[in-house]
């Protein structure tokens, strides 16, 4: 225990040595996961050994089996649109260690124009502790006058999950963003203690080290959600430098979730609506 505590503590230092080299304005504006889900944007975008809701389509497509039925979900950005607007949104389907996806996400004000992307995945389960699936991302013109279900330019993401224990998941996303090959190779780590020194509320930690193949800075996010209360989560995070947090209302198959990052020279807010049934 105090071990986890302190590697923890050790890359919440870190995390601003990183975020002093980062080159991207908007990271969402590629096909990058980043900033989809209230709920991730809150755990400092530490979501990929995590992603245990519909937005896994877009940060480990091989999280879509860890539930049955249908999940959905619609992300706004309501605070200082002026600024940029974005708003991903997308549902998953599983049953018996099979899963679809589709998902969308578009931003409205950024400098490189339009980046809209159409994600379609699919993921399977090969035994009690390991999946994969694959999400192919294609980008869509602007300006059109037809809807496109696929688009101009296509990249694909890989996604491995391993769960060797029920509290302890490792997840790997590879990510093609142009050409071929890899250009992001994120590595995530989550861990759910049930009891701890924060009574019996629930504790999730995650950390994702994003790798690039390219020369590129390594990016770090680490995040955490606490449930004081059954319906109450609250969370907090680093996401490459910038702090990051957020609360939960959960009731029965419906979540709303507030997200905040506190980006320079501003911060942003989002808010989530997410729906599921069995």
């Amino acid at each position: 225990m105090k071990t986890t505590y302190a590697i923890i503590s050790f890359l919440w230092l870190i995390v601003p040595i990183y975020a002093e080299t980062v080159p991207d304005k908007r990271p969402f504006e590629s096909a990058r996961p980043l900033y989809v889900g209230a709920r991730a944007l809150a755990m400092g975008n530490a979501f990929t050994a995590v992603a245990d809701d519909a937005s896994a389509g877009f940060w480990n497509p091989a999280g879509l089996i860890q539930w049955q039925g249908v999940k959905l979900f619609a992300v706004n950005k309501f605070h200082d649109r002026s600024d940029y607007r974005f708003d991903p949104k997308g549902i998953g389907y599983s049953y018996r260690g099979y899963s679809l996806f589709w998902g969308n996400k578009i931003a409205l004000g950024v400098d490189s124009g339009v980046p809209d992307f159409n994600y379609y995945g699919i993921a399977r389960q090969f035994s009690p502790y390991t999946a994969a699936g694959l999400s192919f991302k294609f980008k869509r013109r602007h300006p059109s006058d037809v809807y496109q279900f696929f688009g101009y330019e296509t990249a694909y993401d890989l996604g491995l999950l391993f769960k060797p224990r029920p509290n302890l998941k490792f997840g790997c996303l590879a990510q093609n963003l142009k050409g071929s090959g890899i250009q992001w190779l994120t590595l995530g780590i989550s861990y759910r203690y049930e009891k701890h020194w924060l009574q019996s509320a629930p504790c999730e930690f995650s950390i994702d080290l994003a790798l690039p193949t390219e020369r590129r800075t390594p990016e770090l996010y680490i995040g955490a959600e606490w449930h004081p209360f059954p319906i109450l989560p609250i969370r907090l995070g680093i996401s490459n430098g910038s702090l990051t947090g957020g609360i939960g209302i959960t009731w029965k198959g419906i979540r709303l979730n507030y997200a905040r990052i506190f980006e320079r020279p501003s911060a942003s807010d989002f808010i989530e609506l997410a729906v599921s049934f069995q």
